[in-house]
């Protein structure tokens, strides 16, 4: 967003809202123009689509909280009168110097408002969040800072590693810190020296008329330094494009896909800016025996039909120590028995549960004494486990 298009711009009239409109006012009134100005609804239509950016500039400042209070403040001083954007009688009233009488001096927007989002530190400090207000205030951030490029990588884990947390190292390709001049810029036994153009500031001021605007140092692209003898690594940017090696720390319990974000392990930024981040994308080989359902462990446990029948006792594994289960007499195949906190580790603390599922198997052949027995048992029988469908089809017989 320019400089001064907080003091020559209305979004309010952009949108057709009043200055007191909720988020939900302005979001629906933005949706409404942008369906009506949209190019693909108004094609060859050149005011229209000037009509369509103004409208998207304006939501993206009305729509930010942060953004629209110091757009907000900005306008009461214009509406005020404390200052006009017309260059005519008046304009800066109030300040000293301003208006004609001043013999065409240009003042600087940014020392004249730089107080209004600098409180903290006083004119010229740093706005909301500790970030340069709207008009550059803060003469200690370097204009030209950039934010380092965030990388990504992956990371394949065993079941129980994923499960326990393991500290594992990361090989990432990518732009880094120069080794040679640490990130400098400077050849070894050099240092930068400060920019003669903008005085160490990072920026320059480019005049319009009555006001004067910041813009990044054409010199040293807004990092307050020259570099006389640039290192020979890197060529006087600071990084250089390298393989390194990331200890991470991966917490128990991590999913399948999951992604963790290693913060400042990116690249490096540009003239002082913040490093981005690694983002890590894990991958959770299967475990022959656990499955997992959210924060709980999932296990599959035979038992035999005699021992589904008249109940048994059965020792099964967990991801720590063994545990003992009674299974009840007469228990079903897919009856699940829980073991509560024998699941995976929460990244709050804590564990999910353990839960067994039987199955009940039944034998493929049989000897003779195995057969008798079974015959004789079925003859004790008290009734049919069918009879609900042997019901429907006498039914179905009848008719």
């Amino acid at each position: 967003m320019a400089q001064r298009d907080y003091v020559e711009k209305d979004y309010y009239a952009a949108l057709g809202v009043s200055k007191n409109a909720d988020q939900a006012e302005i979001a629906k009134a933005y949706r409404k123009l942008a369906r009506e100005l949209h190019p693909d609804a108004r094609p060859n239509d050149a005011r229209a689509e000037e009509r369509f950016k103004a409208v998207g500039e304006a939501y993206s400042v009305l729509s930010n909280p942060e953004k629209r209070k110091e757009y907000d403040q900005v306008r009461q001083l214009v509406d005020s009168g404390a200052f006009r954007t017309d260059g005519g009688p008046g304009g800066f009233g109030g300040f000293p110097g301003s208006g004609p009488g001043a013999g065409g001096q240009a003042f600087d927007i940014n020392d004249l408002l730089g107080g209004l989002f600098g409180q903290a530190g006083g004119p010229g400090g740093p706005g909301p969040g500790g970030q340069a207000g709207p008009f550059g205030g803060n003469r200690g951030r370097r204009s030209g800072a950039r934010r380092g490029r965030d990388l990504a990588t992956e990371l394949t884990l065993a079941f129980d590693d994923a499960m326990a947390g393991v500290t594992t190292t990361l090989r990432v390709a990518g732009r880094a810190t120069c080794s040679t001049c640490r990130g400098s810029g400077a050849a070894p036994g050099t240092s930068p020296i400060t920019c003669t153009t903008c005085q160490g500031r990072g920026s320059v001021a480019r005049d319009q008329g009555m006001f004067s605007f910041s813009e990044p140092c054409p010199t040293c692209g807004g990092s307050g330094q020259q570099i006389p003898t640039p290192c020979p690594t890197c060529k006087g940017t600071g990084a250089e494009t390298r393989t390194r090696d990331i200890r991470a720390r991966i917490p128990a319990g991590v999913k399948d896909g999951a992604r963790i974000r290693l913060k400042g392990q990116g690249e490096p930024g540009t003239t002082g800016g913040q490093p981005g981040d690694l983002y890590v994308t894990v991958h959770v080989t299967p475990d022959e025996l656990f499955g997992r359902r959210d924060d709980d462990l999932l296990l599959r446990v035979p038992v035999t039909f005699t021992e589904a029948a008249l109940g048994t006792k059965i020792t099964v594994p967990t991801l720590s120590d063994p545990v003992t289960l009674k299974v009840p007499a007469g228990s079903e195949s897919g009856k699940t028995l829980r073991v509560r906190g024998k699941g995976v580790p929460k990244s709050g603390g804590g564990r999910g549960d353990l839960l067994v599922t039987l199955d009940v198997t039944v034998p493929r052949k049989l000897n003779r004494a195995q057969r008798k027995l079974l015959e004789e048992l079925a003859a004790t029988d008290g009734g049919s486990p069918r009879e609900h469908l042997e019901r429907r089809l006498r039914e179905q017989q009848r008719v």
